[in-house]
């Protein structure tokens, strides 16, 4: 397979907070990339052992001093080198021939004018999983509204163009998904990414869709996103 050259390297910023049980299966889907590679773990002061096991992985290892996504993004994006940029949440996985199907995507000049996305998938068989998925990647695709668990590859160019992650609590992806919205077509990868199922064991997917719809109204009438996050945090505990 022929190789990227070392302008096109490809860097994954990855936010993390207490992720020692799901770094190491996604670091190790990571692994399949067969050219440069910088991978990127900027974390926001852990007690489990994930700082651990990104060093241990030969990771890039960032901390930021409290949980904050959007600095956390706007951190890694900071300290990275390569003209590709991959955001990934931490408790995701990716299937194995996702390296193929990026590098045709990064070879193709005219793919550095867009940004991409996954396609959403929940690991698991709970029931109204199906709608869920459809629900998402139908407001993706049609509405251009894809979120951070669906992660985004973006050229490092068009990221700075449009500003990158803002330094905020929470609605950081749906922040800049709108700017880049306004500049350029935001595509899918044709590729699934798959959430862990444990987070919507205990949940009902249409009190979620309630609750984060009720989220975007508060902070389109101008709520700060660390009075959001506090919220929205404390109701996952």
């Amino acid at each position: 397979m022929a190789r990227i050259n070392k302008h096109q390297t490809l860097s994954i910023v990855i936010p993390s907070f207490n992720e020692a049980n799901h770094l190491p299966l996604l670091i190790a889907d990571l692994k399949r990339w067969p050219c440069l590679l910088e991978i990127c773990v900027c974390d926001s002061c852990s007690s489990d052992l994930t700082a651990f096991i990104a060093e241990l992985a030969g990771a890039k290892l960032l901390t930021l001093p409290e949980p904050c996504r959007g600095a956390q993004l706007h951190h890694g994006a900071c300290h990275t080198k390569g003209e590709w940029l991959l955001f990934l949440h931490a408790d995701c996985r990716i299937p194995a021939n996702w390296p193929k199907v990026l590098e045709k995507i990064i070879y193709k000049s005219s793919s550095k004018n867009f940004a991409w996305f996954f396609d959403f998938k929940i690991q698991g068989d709970k029931i109204g999983t199906s709608l869920m998925e459809l629900a998402v990647n139908l407001r993706s695709n049609l509405f251009q509204r894809p979120y951070g668990d669906q992660g985004l590859l973006i050229n490092r160019s068009l990221y700075k163009q449009v500003g990158g992650y803002k330094p905020i609590y929470l609605m950081e992806d749906l922040d800049l998904i709108q700017r880049l919205s306004k500049q350029t077509r935001i595509r899918s990868l044709g590729l699934p990414i798959y959430s862990d199922g444990r987070r919507w064991e205990d949940v009902s997917f249409v009190a979620k869709a309630l609750e984060n719809a009720q989220l975007r109204r508060r902070w389109k009438q101008g709520e700060s996103s660390k009075s959001l996050a506090d919220r929205y945090y404390r109701n996952r505990i």
